[in-house]
């Protein structure tokens, strides 16, 4: 496979890794509106080598679906590295792990988040990982810490040079501390404070709910990208919008009519890529996500919650279009 390298540049923006949400058909929906990048959902080392029910679909991909990272966790170098070896046996070339998530099933692990009390374990994943992918195919997702204070707090400071130092292609920062969640507000100083730190790229996550929040990111941090996560998952073309901005422009807003054709070619992706049932069940989760501050989102949530079948979908959407005087 020709190794096609990762783009670092401020009108490159990438969808974040987000567990239950970036399969396929998200992916490839995004990546029409202008992700550059894709991660795959955090994909545990163990339940890929144990071969887990689920793990396999995590990692669904086509041709079109490129570059493409795959986002995996855990605690012990040895299941990591061989997780990756198993995966550049399918093809695979980019890698990330998640020392940043701070769900406490995977924490309680000693993963994700978790890592950042452990700094010489950290780093041996991280010198595993390397060793397995080759120096610059392995990025690290890091929090600041796992708290505000004690021992665990700004663990970052420490954590990113020696990661840098090991081998690692990127880093990306969410600035809030594992005890945080996605509550508060992120400290985008950080990021700042980071690339001054480090000479290899790095990618800003957290509080970019929209195109204008991940501009203002660049421009006052001076990161290498962003990567879109919760706004993306409001709305796919804000890889559009941020492209836009970008170079000088001035983005549309969406009119209901464009957001229902995003709606229903994402259940036409989703239906051809994955099984009916969880297409349909991901669509009912996604749409009113879609729609959360259109006139008429409240019933049209009722009635997508509501159905059962395809049929039920579309006539959903149906009623929903001619609220707003569309056919």
């Amino acid at each position: 496979m020709t190794c096609i390298s990762l783009p670092f540049s401020p009108d490159a923006p990438w969808l974040a890794p987000l567990a239950g949400w970036s399969d396929l058909p998200f992916r490839l929906l995004c990546r029409e509106a202008g992700a550059s990048v894709c991660c795959t959902e955090m994909i545990s080392a163990k339940g890929l080598i144990y071969k887990s029910p689920g793990t396999a679909e995590l990692l669904a991909t086509v041709p079109d679906d490129t570059p493409l990272v795959v986002q995996l966790f855990g605690a012990e170098a040895s299941f990591m590295e061989e997780a990756v070896y198993r995966l550049q046996e399918r093809g695979f070339q980019w890698f990330d792990c998640n020392m940043g998530c701070s769900v406490p099933k995977v924490t309680r692990t000693g993963a994700g988040a978790a890592m950042c009390r452990d700094l010489d374990n950290a780093l041996q994943v991280g010198e595993a990982l390397v060793r397995a992918a080759g120096k610059g195919h392995v990025g690290f997702k890091l929090r600041l810490g796992w708290d505000a204070s004690g021992p665990d707090a700004e663990t970052w400071r420490t954590l990113a040079p020696e990661l840098a130092g090991l081998g690692a292609g990127w880093l990306t920062l969410h600035p809030r501390t594992a005890k945080q969640g996605f509550s508060g507000s992120a400290r985008h100083s950080a990021l700042r404070e980071l690339k001054s730190l480090v000479s290899i790229p790095v990618v800003a996550s957290g509080d970019l709910m929209c195109a204008e929040d991940g501009i203002r990111c660049l421009r006052e941090t001076g990161v290498d990208t962003v990567m879109y996560a919760r706004g993306a998952l409001r709305d796919p073309g804000i890889f559009t919008a941020h492209r836009i901005l970008w170079n000088g422009g001035i983005p549309e807003k969406a009119s209901v009519s464009a957001i229902l054709e995003r709606i229903r070619h994402h259940a036409h992706l989703a239906t051809k890529l994955t099984s009916e049932r969880a297409a349909l069940l991901k669509m009912r989760t996604i749409v009113p996500r879609y729609v959360h501050d259109i006139e008429g989102v409240k019933q049209l949530r009722l009635d997508v919650i509501a159905c059962r079948n395809w049929e039920d979908f579309a006539a959903a959407l149906q009623r929903f279009a001619a609220f707003h005087g569309l056919s």
